[in-house]
This record gives C-alpha cells, structure tokens and sequence, in this order.
C-alpha cells in the first residue's frame, strides 16, 4: 500500500479521493494537515506548504496536479527527489483559446470599442489584416510553441523567443539575453507563457515594457511571479503601453483593493486561461504511482534545475 499525500496550502484538495481511489483503491490517501501525510511516500501538491518536504522521510515522488510545478518546487529541500507535471492535450487547446481571444482583443479594437461603449461613444475602427499585428510569444515549450504556430497559420506575424535557440515553422525566433531587446522591439502584442524560474521572476518589468513599441499590449498568462506590477501600471500611466490582459498574479485571489482592477486597459480574468481535466490529473498520478512502485522510468518528470 502506497500512502499518498495531498498537500497544499490554499487549497483543500480532499477532492481529489475518490477519483484518485477510483484509479487505485490500494492508496492509503491524506490530505494535510492530517499528521499522516509526515508518512508518506507520495506527495500530490499545489502550493506546498513551506518546508513540508524535509519533514517527509519517506518521501519518494513529488507530483503536481498542474502543468506548472514552480509553485511546488519553490524553497522546498528536494533532496533530489523526482518531480513530475501533468500533460494534458486539454491544456494547449484552451491556452490556444486563451490567447487568440487576448490577441483578438488588441488586434481588432475591441479594447477601444468597450472603453467608448462606457462613454457612450460611436467609434468604428479600421479593420487591418493580421499580418499587420506583430505577436510576440515569450516561451516557446509545449505551450507556446503551439499557440505561436496556431497564431502563424492564421496569419498573424508573429515571434517567438526562448532560453535556448528554436526553430519553428512561419515563425520568427529569437533566444537567450542578445535576442531580447530586437524581440522585444518587433512587438505590438506581447505574450507570457515563460516557465517560473530565477531567470524569469520580475522579467515583465519597467526594461522589458520600455523595449516595446509605444502602444503595445501584454498578454499574461504565465505566472503572476513574472510581473512587477507597479512597472506595468507605470507604462500603462504614461500611455507607452496601450492595455493588457492578465490572468495570473503574485497572490491570488488578486486583493479586491489591488489597483490593477480598475486600471484603465486592463482586463482581469481570475487564472482561467487553460486547466487540466482532473480525469487527466488522476490518471497521470495513478500511473506515475504505478511506476514508482514496479522501478519504472517516470511520466512527464521535469529538470528541476531549469524548473520545466
């Protein structure tokens, strides 16, 4: 019998038992704080409480329920141990959705047309072609590589730029320090999709918005850790930037006082881009604990140095 622990620190994920025991009844399951997680051998997290793996001794795999796992890595003593993410197919259709519709948004004046509709103001824009609308993704995995060749196919300009050199069909690409800036500089709408790491905490920041063309647009949907949000409602103040469309934030839920609710050209939307099915999220643990028992190569077990 495997105990299975499920620890998070905002979240009761007690909900995830019987689908889980639906997969495997053999799991000895509990959820924190029930002292028996202490015991486990498998630790299913969202949001890990501070310091809850070094009191694990039995610890032997951690498991995110998302596709992300910064927030179950972050300041924790691994130890060395495995840590593995969910997949879902699910995940690239709905970011895919997501992001046309922010880029839509932008492209199309809708920004402009809802502002004017609050003033009771008739004003029809000129259509343009999306070849005219420059996109930028910043993150070019699983996710962004899809969304930034959807985006190419349907004509939009669009590029890309990553940690490490990329090639990907009908887009440009740009990669590491030297590619930034000129990346930055070829951008009317700009798109978070980069993994949480070192490198990239604070990255959407007073230099990055300056680097832009005045009037560009942000599209977030990364982690909220990426954003300093002070510099994004300063360029948006000045006018250099003409609006964004956020979805994830440093706390969450975003504090009903934060500003960024009522900024003018900001679009808030409470961290619903894309989510994996929960049917996937058991599947994919059950196995990877299937696995971990019989000494198999694990699913989807990312680098913990690079964090994806």
């Amino acid at each position: 019998m495997t105990r299975v622990a499920l620890l998070s620190r905002s979240v009761d994920l007690d909900f995830l038992r019987p689908l889980l025991l639906a997969q495997d009844a053999s799991l000895d399951i509990a959820t924190w704080p029930d002292p028996r997680c202490l015991q486990a051998e498998v630790a299913v997290c969202w949001q890990t409480p501070p310091g809850l793996y070094a009191r694990m001794p039995r610890l032997r795999l951690v498991h995110s329920i998302a596709a992300g796992v910064d927030n179950v890595v972050d300041g924790q003593a691994l130890r060395g141990l495995p840590v593995c993410r969910v997949v879902d197919p699910l995940l690239a259709q709905g970011m895919l959705q997501y992001v046309l519709w922010g880029v839509l948004h932008f492209h199309r004046h809708f920004d402009r047309a809802l502002a004017n509709q609050r003033r009771a103001h008739w004003q029809r824009h000129a259509q343009a072609p999306a070849s005219d609308c420059r996109v930028g993704l910043m993150g070019l995995g699983e996710l962004g590589g899809l969304v930034a060749q959807q985006l190419a196919a349907m004509g939009y300009a669009v590029g890309g730029w990553s940690r490490t050199p990329r090639s990907l069909d009908g887009v440009q690409t740009f990669s590491g320090d030297p590619g930034l800036q000129p990346f930055l500089a070829r951008t009317d709408v700009l798109v978070c999709l980069l993994p949480l790491t070192d490198a990239t905490r604070g990255i959407l920041g007073a230099d990055c918005f300056a680097a832009l063309p005045a009037g560009a647009a942000l599209i977030h949907c990364g982690r909220g850790e990426h954003l300093v949000q002070g510099d994004l409602l300063a360029a948006l103040d000045s006018g250099h930037l003409r609006g964004a469309v956020l979805d994830v934030f440093e706390t969450e839920p975003l504090p009903a006082e934060h500003p960024l609710w009522h900024a003018p050209g900001v679009v808030v939307t409470p961290h619903m881009a894309s989510m994996a099915g929960f049917d996937v999220v058991v599947r994919q643990i059950a196995d990877n604990v299937a696995r971990l028992r019989a000494g198999e190569p694990l699913q989807h077990q990312v680098d913990t140095v690079h964090g994806y």
